[in-house]
């Protein structure tokens, strides 16, 4: 069922400038007013929202100005009331990725008829259109079916399928692949005119392996570059003027190929898309984080298409500004530009200054799930007898790693008693999931002694997987170690002040292994790139891997814990792929990680120096981490890592030199 025509445009002004909520001023691109028979249309995106409705941390269960769609939402409204024809889209992965949709998907549930908190947040803001990211499989189908069900605006995706066809027009589709919204604009002269949107979406194909116990066997993904190619035409055939391709992708430059993860750069050469609306990345565009043959950051083009996208969890809004004029009953696009509006401000001091204020209508919609979600973060689980925080997480050995590997070995030890796998060392691969990086200067897990909540538990593992567990050989290990080194930046020898980590590997990719101890050589080059293939067949950046007092047999076989997403291929890493998987557990790693404090009472979860970084000829590098991690020098400085404070880093960071 299409949306009804917003009936407020009517009454909506466009002015050159002026302010709206939170102080934020919006000018207009264009130089001058739409003419007669021309008529500004803006189109307003949110992408990755993760269910932040509110600007509130439930990890830090505390308010935090940078998140939060009644904070953009507030943008949106005073966009429209200056604007005479907007359009509101959102490009995906908004069920899952707080606390807030843990509650709903593990506490209070999804019974048929009910209404999840974000699509009554995204009711009340009024999206005409949204589509599919690929976190919103997380939580299984029936469940995602529930909450889509009382979404006030179509959903629509064109490459995933319950069974792909000899064509992608003959694939039987999830969801409808497009719609056309018919609406109403008003020219620079206030004469109205008829104009049929057309709204395409897109998702990442990598779904069918990262939810593959949602997805294996019920549904299938096709390619997003073959899936528009087919359905836009037919779009345009069926009287779309205009067509917006809502592309949870993200942007990267180079040449396409087969089932790309992030092809939004290269749906703008697709004849008959006129607009892109990208995600995925948690990114912004335009800025400067993109480079490469076909993005132009003045124009914010892909391929010659304006396009944008707004960050995550609501930290911007995405606006393309088009300017149309009709000629003979057609609309063509006669100008363009591509922007995005923060909700937020970062201070010379590291402070936050909100630029947007609540969205009132979101915040009433939700505030009795959010104080439920309070209720449930708070509720005590154990006791820690040390603190755990992921400040040095990437340079050291790390008590916030350390709690979820010695509950994945407790819970895999319990779970292949009796098995043909029994006996078997057990080891357990994790990540930082919070690490600072595009998350900013506070996003990092600080856990002080003391009670163990919900909450913490939930900051320790931000991500709703499954536990499993992969049986591969010593060489996998070490292959597997290669991969995730790729975090770090080659090093030269007794040189000064190198920049280490590398800003293009994110976090959740570096798997520490626990059971086993080793060093990494960082004035090696990377045996793999950022994507996980081989790019330095002769380099081995791993050095003196030793598993009880003795080097590891590339022979021997180990049972590694991990979780669904790493072990059925997510990230590349060798020897997880699917197919080395002996258990697949009904439990998720959080869950696992409550189990054992429960289990335990009070952990003390000391980081035993398992991993380290060789020596480099005296060679010093700059780390950056959140200001609070000075509180813990001394505690890093125990397991070996010979680091001082090098002042302050960019955009509030703190940063330390380490020598090596």
């Amino acid at each position: 069922m299409l949306p009804r025509p917003d009936l407020r445009l009517d009454r909506r002004r466009f002015l050159l400038s002026g302010t709206a909520a939170g102080g934020l001023v919006l000018l207009h691109p264009f130089s001058a007013r739409a003419a007669a028979g021309q008529a500004h249309l803006r189109i307003l995106s949110t992408t990755d929202l993760h269910v932040h409705v509110h600007a509130y941390d439930y990890y830090a269960d505390r308010p935090n100005h940078t998140m939060g769609l009644a904070r953009t939402a507030s943008i949106i409204a005073g966009i429209r009331a200056e604007a005479t024809n907007t359009l509101t889209v959102d490009n995906g992965d908004y069920l899952q990725g707080n606390p807030m949709g843990d509650y709903i998907a593990y506490s209070r549930g999804m019974a048929e008829g009910d209404l999840h908190p974000v699509i009554a947040a995204m009711n009340a803001v009024g999206y005409d259109a949204g589509t599919l990211g690929n976190h919103e499989f997380n939580y299984g189908m029936t469940f995602l079916e529930r909450v889509n069900a009382r979404a006030g605006f179509p959903i629509v995706c064109a490459n995933f399928a319950r069974s792909l066809g000899a064509s992608p027009r003959q694939d039987d589709l999830y969801l409808r692949p497009w719609v056309i919204l018919e609406r109403m604009l008003t020219d620079g002269a206030g004469a109205t005119h008829p104009i049929r949107i057309g709204l395409i979406g897109f998702v990442p194909p990598q779904i069918m392996q990262w939810d593959r116990a949602h997805l294996e066997g019920s549904f299938a993904a096709r390619d997003i570059l073959e899936a528009a190619a087919a359905w836009v035409p037919e779009l345009r055939e069926a009287g779309a003027d205009l067509v917006v391709a809502l592309a949870h992708t993200g942007i990267a430059a180079g040449p396409a190929a087969a089932m790309m993860e992030n092809a939004a750069l290269h749906l703008g050469a697709i004849e008959g898309i006129d607009a892109i609306v990208a995600g995925h990345s948690h990114r912004v565009w335009p800025s400067g984080d993109f480079a490469g043959e076909g993005l132009d950051q003045a124009a914010g083009t892909l391929m010659g298409k304006p396009g944008v996208m707004a960050g995550f969890w609501g930290s911007h809004l995405g606006l393309i500004d088009l300017m149309l004029e009709r000629d003979g009953g057609v609309w063509r696009i006669a100008g363009h530009e591509s922007a995005t509006r923060p909700i937020y401000r970062r201070n010379e001091d590291r402070s936050i200054s909100p630029l947007a204020e609540d969205y009132a209508p979101a915040i009433a919609a939700t505030a009795a799930v959010h104080d439920a979600t309070l209720a449930y973060v708070r509720a005590e689980v154990g006791r820690t007898a040390a603190p755990l925080h992921s400040y040095f997480a990437l340079v050291a050995d790390d008590p916030s790693v350390q709690i979820v590997s010695l509950a994945q070995i407790w819970y895999v030890a319990q779970m292949l008693k009796g098995t043909p796998h029994e006996g078997l060392p057990v080891l357990s691969a994790a990540a930082p999931f919070k690490a600072g990086g595009r998350g900013g200067p506070e996003y990092y897990t600080d856990v002080p002694a003391g009670p163990v909540a919900i909450k913490n538990v939930a900051d320790l593992y931000l991500y709703p997987n499954t536990l499993q567990a992969v049986r591969i050989t010593g060489a996998q290990v070490k292959e597997w170690l290669e991969r995730s080194a790729g975090m770090f930046n080659q090093i030269t020898p007794g040189g000064t002040d190198q920049p280490l980590i590398n800003p293009e590997f994110p976090s959740f990719n570096f798997d520490t292994i626990d059971g086993v101890s080793y060093r990494i050589d960082l004035t090696r080059p990377a045996r793999y790139d950022g994507a996980g293939a081989l790019a330095n067949p002769d380099s081995h950046r791993i050095v003196n891997l030793m598993w009880n007092g003795a080097p590891v047999d590339p022979a021997a076989e180990f049972v590694v814990a991990s979780n669904n997403y790493r072990a059925s291929g997510g990230g590349n890493f060798p020897g997880a792929d699917g197919s080395t998987v002996i258990l697949a557990a009904p439990d998720t790693n959080r869950d696992v990680i409550v189990r054992y404090i429960v289990d335990q009472g009070t952990i003390a979860p000391a980081a035993d120096a398992n991993w380290s970084f060789a020596p480099a000829g005296g060679a010093t590098v700059l780390f950056d981490t959140g200001p609070k991690a000075e509180a813990y020098l001394d505690e890093v400085r125990a397991r070996g890592v010979a680091i001082e404070p090098a002042g302050a880093g960019e955009g509030g960071f703190a940063r330390f030199r380490i020598t090596l």
